[in-house]
Formats: C-alpha cells, structure tokens, sequence
C-alpha cells in the first residue's frame, strides 16, 4: 500500500482549508467521511477534552471530555471535521445523556461502522457529575455481541477521573 494521494483526498474540504468556519450551532453536516483503506479490525480512538454544550434548561454551560472509539468498517472520518463538528455542540443545549447518543447516532449515519462507543466524562455542576456511555455494534455481526458484552462491563474497573 503507498498511501493516500490528492485524488483520494479531494472530496475533503477543511482538512488544509485556512479559512475555516467554526459554526456555534448543531451541525452534523460539517462530518466528513475518509475511505478506510484497512480491512482487518483496529480501533480508532478520539478524545476531545475541551467538549462544551449547554444545558437545555438553564443555559450554563457544560464541560465535558469526550471518548470516541471505533472499528471502522469502508469508511472514518476525517479529523478536523470530527473536530468542528464536536465545536458545533457549544451553543446546543442538550441533556449529557442526549449529547453521546446524538454524536454516536451522527457518526453511526456518516461510517456505518462495525463497532462504537461513545463517552462523555462531564465536570460535575451542582455537586454532581454525569458520564454517559453508549455503544454499537453492527447487527447480527461479532460486533453486536461485543456491544453487549462491553456495555455490561463498561464500568467495573472504573478508571481514575484526572480532569476534575
């Protein structure tokens, strides 16, 4: 495999753009899918420990780190987009819960990958902190079953929260 060339990255348009556009509403439209040129299973990992939205009753914002994981199956998707996408959260107002369901759902739409999970580690406000956790894997696949066996044991080795 040589790698990647122009004529497989010029359907991208932000990945090198210098005139980026940071849009401060919900847009799932700003995700840009890659050509995954990797058959075999390997996870792709993303953190994003500056995640904000805002709360859909009082309008105070939320923080949070963000953990994407995925098998990919044809498809990733491109960084940066991933980045401004995440960015487009800062003026939504969403509960946590809602929040990873909607970017796991989003990306679902995009990859169609054959496993995900997403997890939000929010700072805790009022003296509670809220870390929802979803994932998915592709029906009636190896996936599927890794999806369950991970959401039954997502949390039993709870893991030291070092950004709070």
């Amino acid at each position: 495999m040589a790698g990647r060339n122009e004529e497989t990255l010029e359907h991208l348009e932000l990945l090198g753009n210098q005139n980026t556009k940071y849009k401060f509403e919900y847009d799932p439209d700003i995700l840009e899918p890659i050509d995954n040129l990797h058959s075999r299973d390997y996870f792709v990992k993303f953190n994003c420990p500056e995640f904000t939205s805002l709360c859909p009753q009082t309008g105070q914002p939320d923080f949070a780190t963000i953990y994407l994981s995925f098998i990919p199956d044809k498809t990733l998707v491109e960084s940066k987009s991933l980045k401004l996408y995440l960015f487009s959260f800062r003026n939504h107002g969403d509960f946590h819960e809602d929040v990873v369901n909607i970017i796991m759902n989003d990306l679902i739409k995009l990859m169609d990958p054959r496993y995900i999970e997403v997890w939000g580690k929010f700072t805790p406000r009022g003296g509670l902190s809220i870390d929802p956790y979803t994932n998915y894997g592709q029906p009636g696949t190896k996936y599927e079953e890794m999806a369950s066996y991970r959401m039954m044991n997502h949390d039993m080795n709870p893991e030291t929260i070092t950004n709070r």
